[in-house]
């Protein structure tokens, strides 16, 4: 009988699991609707609001989860302050790129920079961290660069904004691994150094007479104070689900994110995507395939420890 508990345990836990990521990437794949009511908005000033009210939430989850020691650690630590005023930087760029993808509908290049973005991340660890890749992870590179090239040639440009994005979040993701500081402190900290420039921002959109906080009506400036919650709940669902779940299963449903872009972009932003994009996209989604199943092939079950460590998309 106790086996039998400890089974359903088991099953309810990676269910849960399941649910949680789901929450989280479904949410971070529905962010574009959410910007689009914000059209009116500048790209910079959405950010700065993105900032500044996450930095208010963030301070509340630690307030609530009495999370003041932990932080407190982090911020007495150098070498984690230095490396997460890079990442902020990083996640700046990551943001405002997003946001103004949105903005000039181009929400299908930005799903280009999601899917390709665990590969840059690859590429990133053997550059900076010199970490060995194997053969089936050289090919998933060598096919997904490839792909990136003829989504270029079938645009006739540069998919610089993908390309951004990807880059952008790989960085930030590998300074977060570097920082070695868990989720929640991370993100407080970050905001925290990012709090002036947002707030800057916001004061000079005052000046100019171009705020659209209050002056665009109460609904607009729910939709920019909700900005606060709505980046830390995906992350923190994701969390739950890390928690719950194996990585290599979790890395694989991160691509339910810039699925839900790709869709996103084409039905209800109305995008084209010509043939030649569509090859470059099948050669990508090659590239993710053999990765994906490489992992699988390769994978072992770790513990995750409560205060694990994440980055999050967008």
């Amino acid at each position: 009988m106790d086996r039998h508990l400890s089974t359903d345990t088991a099953q309810r836990t990676t269910l849960l699991g399941f649910v949680y990521a789901l929450i989280a990437y479904g949410l971070w794949g529905a962010f574009p609707l959410y910007f689009a009511i914000l059209d009116s908005v500048s790209p910079l000033e959405i950010v700065a609001h993105r900032v500044i009210w996450s930095l208010a939430f963030m301070l509340i989850v630690i307030a609530v989860t009495r999370g003041w020691r932990r932080l407190a650690v982090v911020l007495r630590t150098r070498r984690s302050l230095v490396i997460l005023g890079l990442a902020s930087i990083a996640i700046t760029i990551n943001w405002t790129t997003y946001v103004y993808a949105v903005s000039i509908d181009q929400v299908v290049d930005a799903s280009l920079g999601y899917f390709i973005n665990p590969l840059v991340s690859v590429a990133l660890g053997v550059v900076i961290l010199r970490e060995r890749l194997r053969r089936a992870q050289w090919s998933a590179v060598a096919v997904a660069a490839g792909g990136v090239i003829i989504i270029g040639l079938g645009a006739l440009a540069v998919p610089y904004i993908g390309l951004i994005l990807a880059f952008s979040f790989g960085s930030y993701g590998l300074l977060r691994k570097m920082a070695e500081v868990n989720a929640i402190p991370g993100l407080t900290i970050e905001t925290l150094f990012l709090f002036p420039f947002a707030a800057a921002v916001l004061a000079l959109a005052e000046i100019q007479g171009n705020a659209a906080f209050i002056v665009d009506g109460p609904e607009i400036s729910l939709l920019l104070l909700l900005l606060g919650p709505i980046t830390a709940i995906p992350l923190l669902a994701y969390v739950g689900g890390a928690n719950r779940l194996p990585l290599t299963t979790l890395g694989i449903m991160q691509y339910t994110t810039p699925t839900i872009l790709l869709l996103l972009g084409i039905t209800v932003f109305g995008e084209s995507v010509s043939a030649v994009e569509w090859i470059g996209f099948g050669l990508i989604w090659g590239a993710l395939a053999i990765f994906s199943l490489d992992a699988l092939r390769h994978a072992k079950r770790p513990n995750i420890a409560d205060d694990l460590e994440v980055t999050a998309p967008t």
